[in-house]
């Protein structure tokens, strides 16, 4: 046996990949693939945090905050590969970052360091709740129809996102509609176009059952952009982040932002109000997560038949233990991506697939200007692809039931029309528990579904 056949057949037991229907190429190219629709983040991330100076004064240095993040979603998604074997990918987490910067310190006005021991305290929280066995108790205790109604309301959210951060759809203040196509209800423009052009291509692949199509379309759009962008520059069309030609190809990192944590945000907002805070917190971690390894089971077909996911305890542990990883290395709370389901689309069914994710985050490390060249256009329209293939349970959910049928449909649609997994995902939690007891069946309830309605509760009224 060749060392090559020797470390296929190893990498075969490990990851069970015979037995579970996929092969090293179809992993690789999946994890690829996730990593391609995930890359943004190490560049959206301290853009985000490094937007803000603190009451100290202080501002978050942009090479700092691109290694931490980078370095915190390789060794948490190479856990979560290892341990769980599941094509899950963690990273800093969308939201999440945005209440770090925007509440915590502009509005709390903690500084960097404060609002960073928030995020370990949420983090360690949740860590204890895994550990007592509580977190996995919750999830097992929701309904089908609801892990069901999760998933396809990620996959409309994912589409959401994916026609935002193209340009597609925007919001403009000027028009009564909340929503309107491209800007100012007129599509212009080149990326526009590469954003139509790479949806309808990747499309014809998927539609011709081609391996890696989502990555093949995020390939060639790409090519296409550093080509626009190369050729025309500014006129292209791109804004300034979305297409970077790298200047060069390795860059040294700066590890400078790993331990800036304090816990001392308690003494500057009192018990009560940090409290509350790191409740909020935690409940939006705590519950993203739960939809959105839900979601990705779904396209990767790792639920069992009541939809519950394998190593229930090991994936929660890691995505626990991730929050406070991220925000010990100073770069936000880190959670599993919801884009992890490009990847399980993309043939995506063991922690192979996210074994090449994290050593491609590890690569960012060190080579962290190639990962700005993907433009959102090429991401967004293998997202909004993802979200047409995670639509396709809709017709399997108990419609002719109501008192599970509405809690279903406001998942679904509360999800994507506020832009929040957790608030979905409390909008049927609460209703479903409501609407049982009213129809005088709240037996059917699970005694812990009243807890989580309740905290969601608390969580609505001090979101």
């Amino acid at each position: 046996m060749t060392a090559r056949n020797g470390l296929a057949a190893g990498l075969d037991r490990w990851f069970e990949l015979s037995k579970r229907g996929t092969n090293l190429r179809t992993e690789v190219i999946a994890g690829a693939t996730t990593f391609m629709t995930m890359a943004y983040i190490v560049f959206v991330n301290p853009a985000i945090l490094g937007k803000l100076a603190d009451s100290a004064g202080r501002q978050l240095s942009f090479p700092a905050l691109l290694t931490s993040t980078a370095l915190v979603a390789a060794v948490m998604t190479l856990a979560m590969g290892l341990l769980a074997n599941l094509p899950l990918a963690l990273a800093a987490g969308m939201g999440l970052n945005s209440v770090v910067a925007f509440q915590l310190v502009a509005a709390s006005r903690l500084t960097w360091p404060q609002a960073m021991g928030v995020v370990v305290a949420e983090g360690l929280a949740v860590t204890l709740l895994v550990l007592s066995g509580f977190r996995k108790a919750v999830a097992e205790a929701v309904p089908l129809a609801m892990k069901k109604a999760i998933g396809i309301g990620i996959g409309l959210f994912l589409s959401i996102i994916g026609f935002v951060d193209a340009g597609f759809v925007s919001r403009s203040s000027a028009d009564p509609v909340p929503v309107a196509l491209g800007t100012g209800g007129h599509l212009r423009g080149f990326p526009i176009v590469l954003f139509v052009l790479t949806l309808l291509f990747t499309g014809w692949l998927v539609l011709r059952n081609t391996r890696g199509a989502l990555l093949i379309g995020i390939l060639a759009a790409t090519a296409v952009a550093v080509a626009a962008k190369a050729a025309w520059g500014d006129a292209a069309g791109f804004k300034p982040w979305e297409v970077v030609l790298p200047r060069s190809i390795f860059a040294a990192p700066d590890f400078s932002q790993l331990g800036q944590f304090s816990f001392s945000f308690v003494q500057v907002m009192g018990w009560g109000p940090a409290g509350l805070i790191v409740f909020s917190l935690m409940l939006s971690d705590f519950f993203d997560t739960v939809g959105t390894v839900v979601a990705v089971g779904q396209e990767a077909k790792y639920l069992d038949a009541a939809g519950n996911y394998p190593r229930p305890q090991t994936v929660l542990l890691v995505d626990s233990l991730a929050a406070v990883a991220g925000g010990a290395a100073g770069a936000s709370s880190a959670t599993t991506y919801i884009e992890s389901a490009s990847g399980a689309a993309a043939g995506g069914r063991t922690g192979l697939t996210s074994v090449v994710t994290g050593l491609l985050f590890a690569a960012c490390v060190f080579i962290s200007p190639l990962a700005g060249v993907v433009p959102p256009q090429a991401t967004g329209a293998v997202l909004v692809l993802v979200g047409f293939f995670m639509m396709r349970e809709v017709g399997s959910l108990p419609w002719g039931d109501a008192t599970e049928a509405i809690p279903a449909f406001l998942v679904l649609t509360v999800m994507p029309f506020t832009y929040s997994i957790t608030n979905g995902i409390g909008a049927g939690f609460v209703s479903l528990v409501v609407l049982k007891a009213l129809s005088g069946r709240s037996r059917e309830v699970h005694p812990l579904m009243y807890l989580t309605a309740a905290a969601f509760l608390v969580y609505f009224v001090v979101a």
